[in-house]
């Protein structure tokens, strides 16, 4: 008699593999970019790290700060995000790789209640979620993904976690700072933190000063002018 498939059997290795531990960034630089809203962080990275707008916040609780602990899922199952509870550490962001499915929901609010219990910092799931009124009722638990479904996955893998994965269009490391709010979820590779916090530091005075300006109507447009004579535009009556 002819047996299942072995095209169908698990192999460990990639597609398959689970990184127990990795290096998360200092505290006080996360904690520093928390202070910053996601248009002045994208910016800085010139526009080349933001999540598509897609994913977006569905929680009332829209602010996320934290190291990214990603997770990647074979399309319609759930099996690492389960796992993923007991691989992150308090304050990591879980950040779910579903190959932008929409076949199934990937959390509800079990799995939500489970990783609030957990120190988890929150979920961003570039894919479905279910049990919205019910994560909602949490109250201060932020989830971000694509939408709503009430189909649950199933439970049998494969998937990774801790290694690179795609989510909103850009690539997550683990470690990375993902930070999410209601404009959005911009991703911060680890190893320009301090860096980041530099500059969006020595920015912020000079903003304030030019916000303030055009909040009392001083500002100019001059600066368009010199752009449009520098393309050679051709104005017309």
């Amino acid at each position: 008699m002819v047996g299942k498939p072995k095209t169908a059997e698990m192999h460990p290795g990639p597609g398959y593999r689970i990184r127990r531990d990795f290096e998360r960034p200092p505290g006080e630089l996360v904690q520093a970019l928390s202070g910053f809203d996601t248009p002045a962080i994208s910016d800085q990275m010139n526009r080349l790290y933001t999540m598509v707008p897609a994913v977006r916040a569905m929680t009332p609780v829209d602010r996320v700060v934290g190291p990214a602990c990603p997770v990647k899922v074979y399309p319609g199952d759930n099996l690492m995000v389960h796992k993923s509870l007991d691989i992150a550490r308090p304050g990591d962001v879980v950040v779910v790789d579903t190959s932008s499915s929409s076949l199934t929901a990937v959390l509800g609010d079990l799995v939500c209640t489970k990783a609030r219990h957990r120190g988890i910092a929150g979920f961003i799931v570039d894919g479905l979620i279910r049990d919205l009124p019910a994560i909602r009722a949490l109250g201060d638990f932020p989830v971000f993904a694509r939408g709503v479904t009430p189909i649950g996955p199933l439970h049998r893998g494969p998937g990774e976690i801790g290694h690179p994965a795609s989510v909103g269009g850009i690539v997550v490391r683990a470690g990375d700072v993902v930070i999410g709010d209601a404009n959005g979820v911009v991703v911060a590779p680890q190893d320009i933190l301090e860096e980041l916090v530099e500059r969006l530091e020595s920015r912020s005075a000079l903003e304030a000063d030019y916000t303030a300006g055009i909040a009392r109507g001083e500002f100019s447009n001059e600066w368009v002018d010199a752009m449009l004579r520098e393309g050679g535009v051709a104005f017309e009556d």
